[in-house]
């Protein structure tokens, strides 16, 4: 009996032990990282900087423990990412394939559309007329209709030349679409050039402008009016008509497929 209660005791002693190390590193984990894990688990959206440190204690460094959150996570199946400025939990790159079967089937965008898209991005803020101008064809009815849905682009203001035009530019859909932190992450000249999206041969002075992500209105655009009915109808779709003998050629302006 005497043996049979000294190796239960001796049994206990060791679950004991084995239990201490698991207590002891939940005690060393900081508070402030398990905080901002339950706030970014529970959110629906990415959350900043700003609104996360409105619930934190007070003299917490935010974005320290931010990071160091980041690097816990870096080598796990999700990941801390940041998109727009702002934080969330996303499926480790390597393992999206995991998703595949939950992904809804999405449509491909016309070429016109990836190119005005591109436009948009590294040019914004943008008119209308001033995309026609860089494509050197005008854009059909529609086209910006497609990008406006899809919300990776939005108006901004308005043009304070004739005619006030709407300027568009891109959304924080785009940037979590795309997975860019911020604008300035789109690829420059070179990289552009590297995966031949551009021709070696370029035009001589050719460049790829910098992107600004900041929000604020330029000097030459104006504020939208609160609760303004936005005219965002484009050119209009030209019906194709039987020839009459004339010339089956264009006149000088072109036109996108």
């Amino acid at each position: 009996m005497q043996e049979g209660e000294s190796a239960m005791a001796s049994l206990a002693e060791v679950r004991v032990d084995e239990a201490e190390p698991m207590e002891n590193e939940s005690q060393a984990r900081p508070e402030e990282l398990r905080l901002l894990e339950a706030l970014l688990f529970a959110s629906s959206e990415p959350l900043d900087t700003a609104t996360l440190a409105k619930r934190m204690p007070d003299g917490v460094d935010v974005k320290a423990a931010l990071e160091q959150l980041q690097a816990d996570y870096a080598l796990r199946g999700v990941n801390l990412v940041r998109v727009a400025n702002k934080w969330t939990f996303r499926t480790a790159g390597d393992l999206a394939w995991l998703m595949t079967r939950e992904s809804t089937e999405t449509r491909r965008l016309s070429r016109a559309a990836i190119e005005v898209l591109a436009i948009i991005a590294y040019h914004q803020p943008v008119t209308r007329a001033e995309i026609e101008e860089i494509r050197g064809v005008v854009t059909s009815k529609g086209t910006l209709d497609v990008l406006l849905e899809t919300g990776w682009i939005k108006p901004r203001g308005r043009r304070k030349t004739p005619g006030r035009p709407l300027t568009f530019g891109t959304t924080e859909d785009f940037l979590s679409q795309f997975t860019l932190e911020q604008l300035g992450d789109l690829p420059g000249l070179e990289e552009l050039k590297g995966t031949g999206l551009l021709d070696s041969r370029l035009p001589t002075g050719f460049s790829v402008p910098t992107p600004s992500d900041d929000p604020q209105l330029r000097e030459d655009e104006d504020p939208l009016e609160p609760g303004e009915d936005l005219d965002l109808a484009l050119a209009p779709a030209v019906e194709p008509e039987a020839p009459e003998g004339g010339n089956e050629g264009g006149g000088e302006g072109g036109s996108e497929d």
